[in-house]
């Protein structure tokens, strides 16, 4: 791409995808000079509709939708999301060009009163929007109410510093990122917290057609994150992955080796079902679809 064409990010508007986009935008203004980035926001219907349960209003493609259209209208080139809100089966047309090294992918207990789960009292109130999250919390903290949390990351934390909620459980990465690491009263551990498939990675989405966009963000992949997160989504995708499921996956690499882990199920009388497996980090897509064969099984 001549270094004289300008490059237009879309964006959601709120702080934490703001400061994602504008991410990518340094990143790419130091490798790319000459080029003039600017960043188109927009507003999705995600982010509008807040009094009800994702689950209910049609799920992650409600964050993203917007920033599509802006795509294939030629208003923008590209789009920064939280990978885990990219649905696991990409819309014709686009896709993922680059994913960038992750950030902690750990999910965190934010509370002002208590410095861990252990220390909710029975019938205390946990906030969280996420069906995975609410699974595992009703299978390892029966005693405990959860409730539904919608809205951005400054909206959740207004709700618990209003009292609404005891505790919320949210993404580390996104308390790390705008400089809140000091709400993480404690980061929950991801062999019990099972993240998100993503959870923790940027992913820059492009219209599929558009071969000289795909080039110019190549130097932004990290192959080793893009490996872990292929393993993570091929288990969903195969699962029916979706904010209908409770559902997580982590991969790590070691050595060439990776190592995935991941679970489904617990709740409406579902039992939750979980295992691991590990292969060559080559093998990421398959290792995914091995693990949700036997799952399902």
């Amino acid at each position: 791409m001549p270094q004289s064409t300008k490059i237009t990010i879309a964006t959601r508007q709120s702080r934490l995808a703001l400061w994602q986009a504008e991410h990518v935008k340094i990143r790419l203004q130091a490798i790319y000079p000459e080029t003039e980035i600017a960043l188109l926001g927009l507003t999705t219907t995600g982010d509008q509709i807040l009094d009800r349960p994702l689950a209910e209003i049609g799920g992650k493609g409600l964050f993203i939708k917007e920033l599509e259209v802006a795509m294939q209208e030629g208003r923008a080139d590209l789009a920064v999301h939280s990978l885990k809100d990219v649905p696991m089966q990409m819309p014709q047309g686009f896709a993922l060009a680059a994913v960038l090294q992750r950030e902690n992918p750990s999910d965190a207990f934010v509370s002002s009163r208590y410095t861990k789960l252990d220390d909710l009292p029975p019938g205390a109130v946990v906030g969280t929007s996420s069906l995975r999250r609410e699974a595992i919390l009703r299978a390892n903290y029966p005693q405990l109410a959860v409730r539904s949390l919608r809205g951005n990351l400054n909206t959740r934390l207004g709700k618990l510093d209003a009292g609404e909620f005891d505790a919320i459980i949210l993404a580390a990465a996104g308390l790390i990122r705008l400089g809140l690491a000091d709400r993480i009263a404690a980061l929950l551990d991801p062999e019990v917290w099972l993240p998100a498939p993503g959870q923790g990675a940027l992913g820059v989405e492009i219209r599929s057609d558009r071969a000289n966009v795909h080039e110019l963000l190549t130097p932004l992949h990290d192959p080793q994150t893009g490996l872990c997160v292929q393993a993570e989504r091929a288990f969903s995708r195969a699962l029916g992955g979706s904010c209908q499921l409770p559902l997580g996956a982590y991969a790590d690499i070691v050595d060439s080796q990776l190592r995935l882990r991941g679970f489904i199920g617990g709740l409406h009388d579902q039992p939750m079902r979980s295992g691991e497996i590990s292969g060559a980090a080559s093998n990421a897509e398959e290792l995914g679809l091995q693990l949700a064969d036997k799952l399902r099984g």
